[in-house]
């Protein structure tokens, strides 16, 4: 089982997702950016980490949300969403294809990693 974090911030009532690279496990998949805790790293650090490495941005983690289990047919992982807000540093992408801005109602119009789905499906239901 793989632990992982995620972060869905928020700007300018737009929420940032990033699209999976093609070497990528789930390629071209749309994503909310985070990344694996590593041992004896907390959640909240990961993330922070995790964004900072991947997009060059600071965050202010504002709320939990509750974690996905997903088993995929090569693995499973447990998904710890936060809510966000943008803080700092500049959008720099080094992993993803491409990360975008992108309103609120329109989220249900990319084609999400499975594992993703239920945040999404979460904060549509949240926001609207």
């Amino acid at each position: 089982m793989l632990y992982v974090t995620c972060a869905i911030i928020e700007h300018n009532n737009k929420i940032l997702i990033c699209q999976r690279s093609e070497r990528m496990k789930l390629p071209l998949k749309w994503e909310f950016p985070g990344g694996k805790i590593e041992n004896g790293e907390s959640k909240e650090n990961c993330l922070k980490r995790e964004i900072h490495e991947e997009l060059g941005l600071e965050i202010e983690i504002e709320w939990v949300l509750t974690s996905v289990e997903h088993q995929y047919p090569e693995f499973s992982l447990r998904l710890y969403p936060f809510l966000c807000k943008w803080t700092g540093g500049s959008l720099a992408i080094a992993e993803h294809v491409q990360a975008i801005w992108v309103n609120k109602s329109e989220l249900q119009n990319y084609d999400w990693a499975e594992a993703d789905v239920p945040i999404v499906n979460a904060i549509t239901q949240l926001w609207s």
